[in-house]
Parts: structure tokens; C-alpha cells; sequence
């Protein structure tokens, strides 16, 4: 027996991350657990967020981990379309979301390089055949082969490296979408982060029908991307990962799945359908948490579960534009789609993002001509023509620590 704690979390990623931090700041009367199968907590990534995403109560849970942030706006940059946006924008890296966690949590609170073999509505047991106790349990391990099989949609694949420049690369704000590249494989952007004046994060992304990533061909992308702005340096730090994008699903099968014990995080279906993205719904799960009169198992998982089910409702515009792309825009074409969203309202993208869009949101995006062949749109919104069922990918790619394939650039 490892101890006895009031919660245990299984999966120290992004979402039982913010669940332990948050719990240790605004209910340190109960103990938490925090086990994860990795040996650092959060992995190898660089989540970015705009600064309104987070709601002005929970910036204190998330404003320090954020290891940059850029005030002076963002860019986006399409063949008929380049745009400034005014919304601040941050980044939290794992590295700094490891050491957060080793600070607010007691040294036999966290278990790392423990794999999780089964969980149960009293606790936890481990790989090594260790047992961890606890009132209440929260799966929060991210998505797995099986639960994939539920969903239907596409895929959003990437490539990351932080690129060291022998010379400043004159970046002055992020580029959220540069999608002025070849369109190869679906709808595919590059994303640039400038950490410092010589260092800047490229990210290789695409809108994919398949979950196929050749790494090594991605990171020749990104070498050709930076030779192309005239940055020359040293590939560092990498990463990849491949999210679903999600048109649709059997979500109550998908949600049964979690058999008795509450889930959080993407295992919980707890992402934006269209952009894959997390970090908000993963603030405002732990938040919510925190704030319940009564934390005990039978109340989590009953609160979890009808928490998901209001997230998947609030899900339907962001599915409908998924099907959009990936059904009523050819794959090279799909780029007009985010070309034509991003000269709406600011504000409305603004929304868009956090997951906070409106009816009038809706209307605004849906109306006028549409990005892509009227007959395929019509169809879409008739609900026909939508994409199958998403299956695990043959050989998920795992987060990178050295290029694959080239150590420098010419």
C-alpha cells in the first residue's frame, strides 16, 4: 500500500496537472495523489493559450506556468488575407508545469515512472502491483485506442522544433497561422512562436484525413520553412502529437466507457471538437472541481459526468464546422474555410477560441457565401456526407527530444 489519499489522479498531463495544482490551492484540506506512468509531469510540450481564454477568477492558477507572453498581438497570414489580431496570447511548457507540481505537491504525493494498471472507485493499483487508496479517483490519462473508435472526424498532426538562430529572427509577436505554404496532406499551417530575439518555436501542422505522421518529412519542412525567412541555427527542442479533430460521436457509449469512475481532460471528451484544443476546458474543469460543496466519489463522478455531456451540447457548432472542412472543402482547398473565419470580428474569434461562441456567432459564421461548393455545404448541413469513424493510429507518435532526422540547418 502506497498511502491513503482524499484523491487520486491518474495521468500527469496537462488536465490532472491543473486538477492537483488546483485542488492543492483552493482545497488544501484534502491530500492528492497524482500518478503518472512518465517520469516528468506534463511530457514534452508547449501549450499556448490567448489570454482570453482563461477567466479573470482562474488567471492565478495559470499565470505561473506561462513561461512567454506576448501582449502585442498575433498573426495570421493566408494567400488572400494577411491580419494582425489585438488578443494577448501565452505559452505554458511542461517543464514549467513539472516544476509547479513538485512544488505545491508533497514528495510522496507524486508518483511518476508508475504505470497505472487498473482503477476502481477506492483507488488506485499500479503496474508493480502497488496499491494507492483513495475516497475519490479521477481518470484523467488522455484518449486511448478503444475510445477513438467512438468519435468520427479527422485529425490535427504535428511537428515542433524550437529552432536556436545564430542571428535574430525579427519576429515581433507570434504567427498563430501561416498558411501560405504548400498545401500538402489536408489543410496544413505553420505556427512560430519568437521566445526570445534568437529563439523561436516552428510548428509543422495539417488538418489530415489520416493520422499518418512522418516525422522526418515534417521536420525537412520546417528546415525549409526557416532557410525560406532566412533564420539560420540549430533545431532543439521537439515535439509531435496527433488530436482529433471530431464531427461527431456516440458520445454516450464514449462516456460509458469511463466504466465508475470520473474522467477529465480529452479521456473525458473535454476539447474544443475543431482546433484540439484543451488548456481552457482543462482550467475550467479543475476550477469547477475545486468549487463543489462535496468531493467524494459519488458526487465527482455523478458532476463529471453530466459536466461532459454539457460540454458535448455546447460542442455542436464547432462539430458542424469541422464537417465543414473535412467533407465540403477539397483537402487543398480547405484553407479558404479558416481564410474566410479569420476576417470576421475580432471578438468573435476571440469567443471562437475559448469556446464561448454565441448564437450570433453561429449566424455571422454560417451566413453569406460560403468558403467551399454550395452543393457540398448544403449537404453538410443536411448532416450527409459526414466523416467515418476515427481509428488509432498504427504507431502514435511519442513527444521527441532530439531531431529525428537533422541536427542543424545550412
Amino acid at each position: 500500500m502506497q498511502g491513503r489519499f482524499d484523491i487520486a489522479i491518474a495521468g500527469a498531463g496537462l488536465a490532472g496537472s491543473l486538477i492537483a495544482l488546483t485542488l492543492r490551492a483552493r482545497r488544501p484540506d484534502l491530500s492528492v495523489a497524482l500518478v503518472d506512468k512518465g517520469e516528468s509531469v506534463g511530457g514534452n510540450h508547449v501549450w499556448s493559450f490567448f489570454a482570453t481564454d482563461i477567466a479573470d477568477a482562474d488567471r492565478a492558477l495559470v499565470d505561473p506556468l506561462c513561461i512567454a507572453r506576448w501582449d502585442n498581438g498575433y498573426d495570421v497570414l493566408f494567400p488572400a488575407l494577411e491580419r494582425t489580431l489585438p488578443t494577448s496570447y501565452r505559452s505554458v511548457t511542461s517543464e514549467r508545469l513539472d516544476a509547479a507540481v513538485r512544488a505545491a505537491l508533497p514528495a510522496d504525493a507524486l508518483f511518476t515512472g508508475r504505470a497505472v494498471a487498473s482503477l476502481d472507485p477506492a483507488g488506485l493499483t499500479l503496474a508493480d502491483g502497488a496499491r494507492i487508496a483513495a475516497g475519490t479517483v479521477i481518470d484523467a490519462r488522455g484518449l486511448d485506442g478503444e475510445r477513438l473508435t467512438r468519435l468520427s472526424g479527422g485529425w490535427q498532426k504535428f511537428v515542433g522544433a524550437m529552432l536556436e538562430c545564430e542571428a535574430p529572427h525579427g519576429l515581433e509577436r507570434p504567427v498563430v497561422m501561416d498558411a501560405t505554404v504548400d498545401q500538402i496532406d489536408g489543410y496544413r499551417f505553420v505556427y512560430c512562436l519568437p521566445f526570445s530575439p534568437t529563439e523561436v518555436f516552428i510548428e509543422d501542422t495539417y488538418y489530415s484525413d489520416t493520422p499518418d505522421l512522418d516525422v522526418a518529412a515534417l521536420t525537412a519542412r520546417i528546415t525549409d520553412y526557416a532557410a525560406a525567412r532566412g533564420w539560420r541555427g540549430t533545431l532543439g527542442r521537439f515535439e509531435s502529437g496527433v488530436l482529433p479533430v471530431v464531427t461527431d460521436a456516440n458520445f454516450a457509449a464514449f462516456q460509458a466507457e469511463g466504466g465508475e469512475v470520473a474522467q477529465a481532460g480529452v479521456r473525458a471528451g473535454l476539447f474544443q471538437p475543431l482546433t484540439s484544443y484543451s488548456l481552457p476546458d482543462a482550467v475550467r474543469y479543475a476550477s469547477a472541481l475545486a468549487a463543489l460543496p462535496r468531493i467524494d466519489h459519488r458526487s465527482v463522478l455523478a458532476w463529471s459526468r453530466a459536466y461532459g455531456r454539457r460540454h458535448w451540447r455546447r460542442g455542436l457548432f464547432y462539430r458542424l464546422l469541422a464537417r465543414m472542412l473535412f467533407r465540403a472543402a477539397e483537402p487543398d482547398q480547405r484553407y479558404r474555410v479558416l481564410q474566410r473565419f479569420y476576417g470576421l470580428d475580432g471578438i468573435l474569434i476571440e469567443r471562437f477560441y475559448a469556446g464561448a461562441s454565441t448564437l450570433a456567432d453561429w449566424a455571422r459564421v454560417l451566413t453569406g457565401k460560403p468558403p467551399v461548393p454550395m452543393g457540398r455545404a448544403a449537404l453538410v448541413l443536411a448532416g450527409i456526407g459526414a466523416p467515418g469513424r476515427l481509428t488509432r493510429p498504427v504507431a502514435p507518435p511519442h513527444p521527441l527530444t532530439a531531431p529525428p532526422a537533422t541536427e542543424g540547418m545550412p
